[in-house]
């Protein structure tokens, strides 16, 4: 395939793929049909959308899109269980991982509880102390005081904890990938048990969660009680969604889609404090929540209180939203900078074993267990491949690892958890954990890397950008983008459409703080557009365009609207450039 625009190494070292003249064609096709803007078509082509499918592609909804909750083994089960625990007023327990999955699965159950004048008891285990999951000692503490016990993102791969618990019941609501026997409780709701089509596997913990109130409601319905409004619980499902990297295909656009509707009404107390510790001054969307609250409501189960983030969705009280969302943001720039310094140390040694292998992977002594899955997502995003980081302390490693699309990272980790290389290890497609034995890393990484070739991995260059065609500075209006949004929300497993901007001269460039770099820039021909590159500085971006002399450039990234001063303009979030020659 010929690199678009000629560019085959440009300035960040990448080469460039545009759309095949195959998708060109079906995208002109699909304009003739619809009326649909050329760009839109061509991304509505490039997710494998036919002409007849576009309006309701661009128009998802949850009355088309959601599934039945009995579609999923043991759901009926589950809630029956929960509502009679509701009845009889048995003592529930809430037993989640602490991640904004688990975090926000446990405060849907504690707001619908909260409906009919009920509480739960939320536990949340610390990451360093007790690691991923339920533990025994946890199980049967909760076992003495409560009759229910719901975990939810976690449990699946958890049998000895889950038979510790009794004489309580333990429901499950998870979505990590199930081993050959499932734990014994009452019912494991998981669309990622082997017993399973599937066809679900997409979805978070959240949503399962979701879903299980959904099913709870109907029950409700039957007897002639009426259940409280799920959907003003979908700020929750569509944060967690994103902020787990669930792919965005399926009802998870929809979900995600109404849910940022729901946020916007700023209803819910500790995510209204948290927008606005985050400085959020536009209308949230799929960017803000997995890089403005996410990272926030993360920071609590990384590096400070895990039971921090829960706790804030949660809450109804504003004078407690507003601490624990001033206490998260606190903890987000600490997790930065140690996020910085194991960052570096990794990519270094990533760097001297090589970048080529199908599995990129470091390990090293003191390296904060509650950073390392970041890490390896900053690994996975430079290299294209799929990333592990390991924490190591007395000789044992705790690791988390990061997939690119195509490739199952949980189903490999389990496999060689299986084979005794990890003493455990297990997750989804795009995310995994992992504990290893210092001495047997080596070992354990070779094996996963050689499963992981067999799926593709590497195989991809980690040079290639793909762009979804060119786009000239005057046909580049608010008009266009809001038409674009239609396809989104864009996130995993559906990026944010990417153009590229031929021959263009550089205009009034400037740096910004240390780092970042604004300039305008113009076809020659009247148009401007303004553009930013964060972290230009920080590569080769920032020193060629801050001095581009006479030079043209091709220019790629990513549309949207900038709102400053009351005023609405495009703006190019730029990813890269080349020379046009």
């Amino acid at each position: 395939m010929n690199a678009f625009l000629g560019v085959d190494l440009s300035l960040t070292g990448r080469r460039w793929i545009g759309p095949t003249a195959e998708a060109d064609r079906l995208a002109e096709a699909m304009v003739q049909e619809t009326r649909l803007p050329l760009p839109l078509a061509r991304i509505l082509v490039a997710r494998g959308v036919p002409p007849e499918d576009a309006a309701s592609f661009l128009e998802p909804t949850l009355r088309e899109l959601l599934p039945d909750p009995r579609q999923m083994k043991d759901m009926e089960t589950a809630a029956a269980r929960f509502l009679r625990a509701l009845r009889e007023g048995e003592k529930i327990a809430v037993f989640a991982d602490y991640d904004v999955d688990g975090g926000s699965s446990a405060a849907l159950l504690l707001t619908w509880l909260r409906h009919f004048g009920r509480q739960a008891t939320l536990y949340i285990p610390d990451r360093i102390d007790e690691g991923y999951g339920p533990n025994v000692p946890a199980m049967q503490a909760l076992a003495r005081e409560h009759s229910l016990i719901v975990c939810v993102d976690c449990g699946t791969l958890s049998h000895e904890p889950i038979a510790a618990a009794k004489p309580a019941d333990v429901v499950i609501l998870d979505h990590h990938l199930g081993g050959e026997t499932l734990p014994d409780c009452v019912a494991c709701v998981n669309p990622n048990r082997q017993d399973e089509s599937g066809d679900l596997g997409h979805l978070c913990a959240a949503s399962v969660v979701f879903l299980m109130l959904v099913e709870a409601n109907r029950q409700l319905r039957a007897e002639g009680t009426k259940g409280p409004d799920l959907m003003a619980l979908l700020d929750l499902v569509a944060l967690a969604t994103v902020a787990d990297v669930a792919p965005l295909v399926g009802v998870n656009r929809a979900l995600v889609r109404q849910g940022l509707k729901v946020m916007a009404r700023r209803e819910r107390p500790g995510l209204r404090a948290l927008a606005d510790v985050a400085r959020m001054d536009k209308a949230p969307s799929a960017y803000s929540l997995g890089f403005l609250l996410g990272p926030r409501v993360n920071a609590g189960g990384r590096i400070g209180a895990a039971d921090l983030g829960a706790r804030l969705l949660a809450t109804t009280d504003e004078t407690e939203a507003q601490m624990l969302a001033e206490r998260l943001d606190q903890l987000n720039t600490e997790r930065r900078e140690i996020e910085n310094r194991v960052r570096d140390a990794a990519l270094a040694q990533a760097e001297e074993r090589g970048l080529d292998a199908p599995l990129v992977w470091a390990a090293g002594e003191g390296w904060h267990p509650g950073v390392v899955g970041i890490v390896a997502a900053r690994l996975k995003e430079a290299t294209n491949r799929p990333a592990v980081v390991i924490g190591l302390e007395g000789g044992i490693g705790k690791g988390s690892a990061r997939s690119v699309s195509g490739v199952d990272l949980g189903a490999s980790v389990q496999r060689v958890a299986a084979e005794g290389l990890l003493l455990k290890g297990g997750g989804h497609k795009m995310a995994a954990g992992l504990t290893v034995a210092e001495d047997r890393i080596d070992a354990a990484m070779a094996r996963l890397s050689e499963l992981l070739e067999r799926q593709g991995a590497g195989t991809g260059g980690p040079r290639d950008l793909r762009l979804d065609g060119l786009l000239l500075p005057g046909a580049a209006t608010p008009a266009l983008i809001d038409e674009i949004d239609k396809a989104g929300p864009f996130g995993q497993g559906a990026p944010a459409p990417r153009f590229a901007f031929p021959a263009m001269e550089i205009r009034s460039p400037r740096q910004i703080g240390e780092t970042h770099l604004r300039f305008t820039f113009s076809d020659g021909m009247g148009a401007r557009i303004d553009a930013v590159s964060f972290g230009a500085f920080d590569g080769p971006l920032g020193p060629a365009l801050s001095n581009p002399g006479s030079a043209r450039f091709h220019l790629a990234g990513r549309l949207e609207i900038n709102t400053w001063g009351g005023r609405t303009k495009v703006q190019l979030r730029l990813e890269d450039a080349a020379r046009a020659e």
